[in-house]
């Protein structure tokens, strides 16, 4: 991507469009802010099991998803601001919550409250990018500035966590619903002078309520296989983030500590020094070679994993470098992907269904698990060799087969 021509997109970008950006940063920042640390403050205050700890955090993630796919629609129908303001003002009153709770009901009830603004702030904010940003080449640029960003934020959540003492003090909680404050008014700012507020009430479709929009979605094969490769695609991502550290440590690798921070400090370099380099060579590619290539990269990785003796250090580090490469491919174009294939009075709705593919992160732990104890790592990065192989399957599949234009987008 020529810089000249980045500097001008940039130039196009309205102040709530900035807003968008750096408030889904914030929010995924927030959110691993919090993660990492949950299961000790569990285990030090509440004295819970390591199965207690799992299943609360699991169920609370698996519910976040699944309520992710219900707010999109929402957005659609009541305005995406709406559920950007309940989505920070939930923000406040969560990580209050987790502040003072005294008992560990309340506890877990601000645990489950903590993820909800993720989901509630997620596909409106999208939506909104698409509203602002009328041109493909600036809409194509936001997203992926907001996938960088999102990676960003992942990677630093977990070490301002640290660094506000969330390993330990249950009141550092209060900080983060203080930042939340702040995006509200941040928000309500940028909300008046917006393009949006016109976009909310001048579409010429009216949305439809949460069940005809089902029966719209069941009509869509094309959007509905697009999320069955991209659900297949988080799920072997996820792998390299659970069940890869499982089977290291089970085979008792030396120095695993230092490969594991290895591993992590190469997966976040790749993505914030390669996504705009690839960005830029495959700035003329169709948005399909994009995801074919991302696949067939992925593909690769996994094999590689599957022949890799487990105390070959550097070739891990080589293993997940060919992830990281696909991964920056892969998941920014995924987000331009769905854009492109949302009707523009469904924006949210298409975001907010396509949250469902999240499932492949929260089901990865527990089905490599199965994988593992039934056969051995060789054998799991085997079968996510398959699966990757079946994604791209499915993806040309997607590509092939007509769509409904009369109720879905244009598919590009």
């Amino acid at each position: 991507m020529d810089r000249g021509n980045v500097i001008a997109q940039l130039g196009n970008f309205t102040p709530l469009v900035w807003v968008m950006l750096l408030g889904n940063f914030f929010v995924r920042a927030t959110y691993y802010m919090v993660w990492p640390f949950l299961s000790v403050l569990l285990y030090q205050k509440y004295d819970l099991s390591a199965t207690e700890v799992g299943l609360l955090l699991t169920t609370s993630a698996v519910v976040s998803v699944l309520f992710g796919f219900y707010t999109g629609n929402l957005a659609d129908r009541y305005g995406r601001f709406k559920l950007l303001y309940v989505a920070v003002l939930v923000g406040v009153f969560a990580f209050s919550a987790l502040a003072f709770a005294d008992s560990l009901w309340s506890f877990c009830f601000a645990v489950f409250l903590a993820t909800m603004p993720r989901s509630l702030w997620d596909a409106p904010s999208k939506a909104v990018l698409s509203d602002e940003l009328k041109d493909d080449k600036d809409r194509e640029l936001a997203l992926h500035m907001l996938y960088f960003l999102v990676n960003v934020g992942a990677a630093l959540g977990p070490l301002y966590g640290l660094w506000a003492g969330l390993n330990g003090e249950q009141f550092s909680f209060i900080y983060t619903a203080i930042s939340y404050l702040g995006l509200c008014i941040a928000l309500l700012l940028m909300h008046r002078s917006s393009n949006a507020n016109i976009a909310e009430v001048s579409s010429s479709a009216t949305p439809p309520n949460f069940f005809s929009w089902l029966g719209i979605l069941k009509k869509d094969t094309v959007f509905l296989l697009v999320l069955a490769a991209n659900l297949l695609i988080y799920f072997v991502f996820a792998q390299g983030d659970s069940s890869l550290i499982q089977y290291l440590a089970r085979a008792e690798v030396p120095e695993l500590a230092t490969l594991v921070s290895l591993l992590i400090v190469t997966n976040s370099a790749v993505i914030v020094l390669f996504q705009f380099p690839l960005l830029h060579v495959m700035r003329h590619w169709s948005i399909q070679t994009r995801l074919y290539c991302g696949g067939a990269v992925l593909v690769v990785s996994q094999i590689l994993m599957a022949l890799n003796p487990v105390d070959y250090f550097t070739g891990w580090i080589v293993c997940v470098f060919v992830l990281s490469v696909s991964e920056a491919i892969l998941f920014s174009n995924i987000n331009v992907h769905i854009d492109r294939l949302a009707p523009e009075h469904l924006k949210a709705s298409y975001f907010g269904a396509a949250g469902l593919c999240s499932l492949g992160f929260a089901l990865a732990p527990l089905l490599g698990g199965v994988l593992l104890d039934v056969g051995s790592g060789p054998v799991l990065f085997i079968v996510t060799s398959v699966i990757s192989m079946a994604a791209l399957l499915i993806y040309h599949i997607a590509q092939s087969t007509p769509r409904n234009h009369t109720t879905c987008a244009i598919h590009s």
